[in-house]
């Protein structure tokens, strides 16, 4: 199966993922605009109202897609992993990747504990070459490693998902195990995975630039027909950031710029929503059968873990275990 092919029979995970995400977006609208006006309505002033009511509508954001939507995603995951080692997929795709899930993670936090090692490590390996860059040459060394290690870390979602395919295609090995393999395997095979950069991050800038923009247009034409409800949001805002001089008062303190920015904000958001659930598996596609490939050709050893021992504490906690 090609990658078009592999897109296209696992769009049930993303439908039904953009489905939860809507319910979610619409949940956080509804409690950050009711936090406001009940604010608004009972102390004639709204801003505490919905700046309470946005951080409730997060939590509730938070908990709401944390243990409701990961089941679409993983089961994506580990179908598309199916699709890439086996070349083929069974017709009800969405079934059989939620029983695999549950079938190799039994609980949420099972899933939970695996995917929070994987990030770990490569988190720890990009704080890593920033301390490298600033021994090397002072500051200046420092925002090298510093931007290397920016770019290492918006790749880190894509090599946390690779992992876990792996983790799944070894499904007759330990899940710890795998989890070590999975990542030594980007470290092994480095040169080979760096080909999918340009991917990532090119069909990513054109993603925000299309969809975030589009929405942020759709948004700042609903927003200019209630000026007034910018205009008393702005007024309290002036209010409670009288004494305050930074660039983001400035912003929400103009009703024009505000405005600017909560449309700007909204269609961000948006993108987000849309880019997670149909773009990014479609890049995902490509780079995963990259690096399940590299593995397939070559699996990593127990010399392989060692090597990256040294590298990151948390690896090396994880290896201990398997002893």
């Amino acid at each position: 199966m090609n990658n078009k092919e592999i897109y296209r029979k696992t769009i049930g995970f993303s439908i039904r993922r953009l489905v939860w995400d809507i319910l979610a977006f619409i949940l956080l609208g509804a409690l950050t605009l009711g936090g406001f006006y009940i604010a608004d309505k009972t102390a004639g002033n709204g801003t505490p109202g919905l700046l309470i009511g946005l951080l409730a509508g997060l939590i509730a954001v938070g908990i709401f897609l944390r243990y409701i939507s990961y089941t679409y995603k993983a089961g994506q995951i580990a179908m598309i992993t199916r699709a890439v080692t086996e070349g083929s997929l069974p017709d009800d795709v969405v079934a059989e990747g939620k029983r695999t899930v549950k079938e190799r993670f039994a609980t949420v936090a099972a899933y939970f504990a695996v995917t929070r090692v994987i990030r770990g490590v490569f988190q720890q390996i990009g704080r890593g070459i920033t301390s490298v860059g600033e021994s090397i040459g002072g500051d200046k060394g420092g925002t090298v490693g510093s931007v290397i290690s920016a770019a290492i870390q918006t790749v880190v979602a894509y090599l946390c998902d690779c992992c876990l395919g792996w983790v799944f295609y070894r499904r007759e090995t330990k899940a710890t195990r795998a989890t070590c393999e999975g990542a030594v395997l980007f470290f092994k095979h480095g040169k080979t995975l760096a080909k999918n950069m340009g991917r990532v991050f090119g069909i990513g800038l054109i993603s925000l630039v299309l969809i975030g923009g589009a929405f942020a247009g759709i948004f700042y034409g609903i927003f200019s027909a209630y000026p007034a409800a910018f205009g008393d949001m702005s007024a309290e805002f002036a209010e409670l950031l009288k004494d305050s001089t930074s660039a983001a008062a400035e912003y929400l303190t103009d009703p024009g710029r505000l405005m600017i920015t909560a449309a700007v904000l909204a269609g961000v958001i948006l993108w987000s929503i849309l880019h997670s659930a149909f773009v990014r598996p479609f890049i995902l596609t490509g780079v995963l059968r990259n690096y399940i490939q590299s593995g397939m050709e070559e699996t990593p050893t127990e010399a392989s873990f060692r090597m990256l021992d040294s590298k990151s504490a948390r690896f090396a906690k994880l290896h201990a275990q398997l002893d």
